[in-house]
């Protein structure tokens, strides 16, 4: 079987590691010449909605899927009707609208945070007093890692956040005072079967997830997100990873957003899942079983952000495992993580507090 992906990024990558075990073979598109993918499988070079690039990746593959969220929808709708396409062309596009994808949850039972779509000064201005503040505008479409964002604290920040954002297509939303974030990994197959990883929290700053610890061990909180979940990929007839990111309110969840793909935050079930979630996306798509999502012991992920930390560093500390993804470090990019596992949530605090110095400086040890 050979699997098309749109985007050879770092998760790209590791969706083609998790398939060669299985015997699959892989085919990339990617504008980038240097994609990380590229070190491990055939890379067509090209933009996504080139039209001979996308006929060249259907000619070469039995499927395709996709390793983010903000491909043209019109390139998949063209490779749709060459080839299977998963997850669906549908979800896609509901993850690429704030707005869209916050009218399915609320169509579907899931929480969310007040919302206003903006197009205007004026409608700026109601929203606000709809909304109360503090609140977040966000542009409705591409915004990820915190870009695409400006919040607004007091009727002062109006006309700056209107500035920086205005002139898009724009959502306001009333914030969410939450005790931490939370996000689940779901996948369902061809044949409707859904399995759930244990719920990850997560901690970011300045908009960039920097570290993820699971399993939660909050069982009503979990019944709750898989619920919530299965509604969704019942929805859209998913096939396919679905990660969702939610805000824990009280005892309560608030959805915050959710993305077709293979996903940051459960980059630990590589180490620490019986099956990792590129594995069973890769499952979903080719039509084979699911494999068991139940987590092997207390881990966490810790991104590289903007650097590379030192390698012997982190292979000297037990049960840490180092991922780099061949890129050029830069400010603010994801250039590799570093997963640590443990058979107890004690030792896994004392790996982090030997990991953390080395790949997350400015951290607080939480």
């Amino acid at each position: 079987m050979k699997t098309g992906i749109l985007g050879g990024g770092q998760l790209g990558l590791m969706l083609a590691l998790a398939g060669f075990p299985l015997g699959l073979q892989f085919v990339f598109l990617d504008p980038k010449r240097d994609a990380p993918a590229g070190r491990v499988a055939p890379l067509i070079t090209g933009d996504f909605d080139d039209p001979a690039c996308l006929d060249e990746l259907a000619s070469r593959v039995d499927c395709v899927t996709f390793d983010f969220e903000n491909v043209p929808v019109a390139a998949v709708r063209r490779l749709a009707e060459k080839r299977p396409v998963w997850p669906p062309v549908a979800a896609l596009e509901t993850a690429q609208d704030r707005l869209l994808e916050k009218t399915l949850f609320t169509r579907l039972g899931v929480p969310v945070a007040p919302n206003v779509a903006v197009d205007s000064r004026d409608e700026l201005i109601h929203a606000v007093a709809k909304t109360g503040l503090p609140a977040v505008l966000k542009t409705r479409r591409m915004g990820y890692d915190g870009k695409g964002q400006y919040v607004l604290r007091t009727q002062a920040d109006v006309e700056p956040a209107w500035q920086a954002l205005g002139g898009v297509a724009l959502l306001l939303e009333g914030f969410v005072d939450f005790a931490y974030e939370v996000s689940l990994i779901a996948v369902r197959g061809r044949d409707g079967h859904t399995a759930f990883y244990p719920l990850t929290q997560n901690t970011h700053r300045d908009g960039i997830l920097r570290l993820s610890r699971a399993p939660l061990h909050e069982p009503a909180l979990q019944q709750a997100a898989e619920a919530h979940a299965g509604r969704v990929l019942s929805e859209l007839d998913y096939v396919g990873v679905l990660a969702i990111e939610f805000f824990v309110v009280a005892d309560q969840l608030v959805a915050n957003e959710m993305a077709p793909r293979v996903h940051n935050s459960g980059h630990w079930t590589i180490e620490a899942a019986r099956t990792s979630q590129f594995q069973n996306h890769l499952r979903a798509v080719v039509g084979l079983p699911l494999g068991a999502t139940e987590a092997v012991g207390e881990v966490a992920m810790l991104n590289c952000i903007g650097s590379e930390p030192d390698p012997a560093a982190v292979a000297a500390v037990p049960g840490a495992s180092l991922h780099l993804y061949g890129k050029q470090p830069r400010p603010g990019r994801k250039v590799g993580h570093v997963t640590a596992w443990a058979d107890s949530a004690e030792g896994l605090s004392q790996q982090l507090a030997r990991l953390q110095p080395l790949v997350d400086p400015q951290a607080d040890g939480s």
